[in-house]
């Protein structure tokens, strides 16, 4: 029997995205899954929806945080309530190609890999395609990590059998990032299935947009969670800077 994959999805006021995140989720031709939706006090219809798709299929779980958590908060409980051996995430205004987890999972266990991620390609707020896809290693290392961050939260998937649970940081941007540096920590390395897998939505109003927030967040990143000296973080900051003013992890198709 192909090994349960837990789906981390957090809710945040996605009334007008949820509907195609699952639809792409119910398409997989892997069909052992568990979709974990976490809804983090939303104030939309989001919910209502979620609660429809609840019922129809139940192998999607929803649950309500009590009061506002926050991304990494969210994404956490979440992942606490994880039963899979492996655990992928995948944001409410996100999308997977049908075939995603199929040959995401074959990959890892042809390599016996603990932690791995695909290409993805970049569609506007309405669905519409922007003809750009991200460029990705083959292979990653923690030093090489430390650099930039070619990873797309939507497809990256690590062995929670292997590695045990890990959780994320509780910063408000960057969190996948400190995630995946947490991840290799133990993983040592990270392979790159050179396919495009996943679409990801890009809004004009994201949090991470916030230049001055992101580089406190990346600062904690490297000084609190990875212990870097302040010399190597400005480095790295640096780094992460240039990478995405030039928007050098995606290219043209």
């Amino acid at each position: 029997m192909e090994p349960l994959v837990s789906i981390i999805t957090p809710l945040y006021n996605s009334e007008k995205y949820i509907i195609e995140t699952i639809e792409s989720v119910l398409a997989q031709t892997y069909s052992n899954w568990e979709m974990i939706i976490v809804d983090d006090c939303s104030k939309d219809d989001g919910i209502i929806i979620v609660e429809e798709y609840q019922k129809k299929d139940k192998r999607i779980k929803l649950y309500k945080n009590k009061e506002n958590k926050g991304g990494a908060g969210t994404r956490n409980i979440a992942i606490e309530k994880a039963n899979g051996k492996y655990i992928a995430f995948l944001d409410s205004d996100d999308l997977w190609k049908k075939e995603k987890l199929e040959r995401q999972i074959s990959f890892m266990k042809s390599l016996d890999c603990s932690f791995s991620y695909t290409k993805y390609e970049r569609i506007s707020e309405k669905g519409k395609k922007l003809n750009l896809i991200s460029k990705i290693p083959k292979t990653l290392n923690y030093k090489k990590l430390l650099k930039v961050n070619p990873i797309g939260c939507l497809t990256a998937v690590y062995d929670a059998e292997k590695l045990g649970k890990i959780y994320l940081p509780e910063i408000k941007i960057g969190q996948d990032f400190a995630l995946w540096l947490e991840v290799m920590k133990k993983a040592k390395e990270a392979r790159g299935l050179e396919e495009n897998l996943a679409e990801y939505r890009y809004r004009e109003m994201s949090l991470s947009k916030n230049k001055k927030k992101k580089i406190i967040c990346m600062w904690e990143i490297y000084r609190k969670y990875n212990n870097q000296s302040i010399f190597k973080s400005i480095i790295y900051i640096f780094y992460n800077i240039i990478y995405s003013k030039f928007n050098l992890k995606m290219e043209k198709i």
